[in-house]
């Protein structure tokens, strides 16, 4: 598996595959080919969500007058769901052609190419495998990131700086979010709404809501976010982690303990899955979030290895099936609320974990495969194209 530092990026929003993933493409480009010109034609999801997600204005942003972009929606026969073929021209010549897949959590791959390969950290690439070596070695998860990669655990500390500063500007910021869907932001009325006979468990929800929206909301906005694992899931692991911090008094340190092994889940979905709304559909990018905050809560709560691995399973297997449909090809409706309502999925995840996890008949290897065949299965129109489920009939009723 790759490192952490590839899971968790900070980056502009609102899409990690849509808006970070062309970024990091553009400037590749840029660096390889300083004097030439470039053709992009945006295909799959990249051209029917392009627009919404501000693919085009990345683009542009990093190459200028230089860069020509075709939107074709209509190819068929892609490598991955999120491709860009790319024409680079000096003069009159053409003198190459790349195609360029934004695979998820804002890593490109270069067809054919090594050019954004990155090494592999992790030589264990399964729960069952991690869990043997925990047991043998009498350690926890956070320990095995740290022994195998000893500069994450201060890039953990930077992320979670980020996730507190995204989630303090949200919960500070009002007015309407760009896009023409006229969405309000919501999350400081969340937080500031104490309602008379308000009972714990009711201020618990709607605090731990507050927060999912506020970092939903920034990076719907275009503000600074951590991929956890993608921009549109971004919400949840703050959300969970913030709580747990203010509410419970964990430290700064037990919260980054708490990432890393989050971490480790989301590197497995990844690796032996997707985390990527247009292959598999938000259940690779809710789905997963969901299942790295139930596994960081646990990890909180000092629980088994066990228990950690039950939390994760049961966050991710009652995603399974979860489209992506977003409204405009914005990330905006449903994505803004499904992050709140994974926030607190995880936290129920966890109670779960605490009693049952010794009469439990799935393995969190088994759901993570699930998830993959689940969302390879479903229709194109519910993977981030905006052409069925909710995109489509709110454009018909509005």
């Amino acid at each position: 598996m790759k490192s952490l530092k590839e899971l968790y990026r900070i980056g502009a929003g609102p899409s990690s595959s849509h808006s970070m993933g062309p970024e990091v493409a553009a400037l590749k480009l840029k660096s390889l080919y300083p004097n030439a010109k470039f053709k992009v034609t945006l295909c799959g999801s990249l051209a029917l969500t392009g627009k919404g997600h501000g693919t085009d204005a990345v683009l542009k942003n990093v190459l200028g007058d230089r860069v020509e972009i075709v939107f074709d929606c209509g190819r068929d026969s892609l490598p991955h769901p999120n491709t860009m073929y790319v024409s680079v021209v000096e003069g009159e010549r053409e003198i190459a052609k790349h195609v360029i897949m934004s695979v998820g959590g804002g890593r490109i791959v270069f067809e054919g190419e090594t050019l954004a390969d990155t090494p592999e950290v992790y030589v264990l690439n399964s729960f069952e495998e991690i869990k043997k070596y925990l047991n043998e070695q009498d350690m926890r998860l956070p320990d095995y990131v740290f022994a195998v990669e000893p500069s994450a655990e201060e890039y953990l500390h930077t992320v979670w700086a980020q996730m507190k500063a995204s989630l303090k500007a949200g919960l500070n910021a009002e007015g309407e979010l760009p896009g023409g869907l006229h969405v309000m932001r919501k999350a400081k009325y969340l937080w500031q709404s104490k309602h008379i006979g308000e009972t714990e468990e009711i201020a618990e929800n709607r605090i731990i809501c507050a927060y999912a929206f506020a970092v939903a909301e920034q990076n719907a906005a275009g503000g600074t976010v951590v991929t956890a694992p993608t921009c549109g899931s971004c919400g949840v692991m703050p959300a969970v982690m913030y709580y747990m911090k203010k509410q419970r008094k964990f430290t700064d340190e037990q919260i980054v303990r708490a990432l890393a092994a989050a971490g480790v889940v989301g590197n497995l979905i990844k690796t032996n899955a997707s985390i990527s709304g247009a292959e598999c559909g938000c259940q690779a990018e809710i789905g997963a979030a969901c299942s790295m905050a139930a596994a960081g809560l646990a990890e909180l709560y000092d629980m088994d290895i066990e228990q950690v691995e039950y939390a994760a399973e049961v966050a991710m297997e009652h995603h399974l099936g979860l489209t992506c449909d977003p409204v405009n090809g914005l990330v905006q409706i449903p994505c803004i609320e499904r992050n709140a309502v994974a926030a607190m999925r995880a936290i129920n995840a966890v109670n779960i974990a605490n009693f049952l996890t010794y009469t439990r008949k799935v393995s969190l290897d088994t759901i993570i495969t699930t998830m993959y065949e689940t969302g390879r299965d479903l229709s194109g129109r519910y993977r981030e194209t905006s052409e069925g489920g909710l995109a489509k009939l709110y454009k018909n009723n509005n």
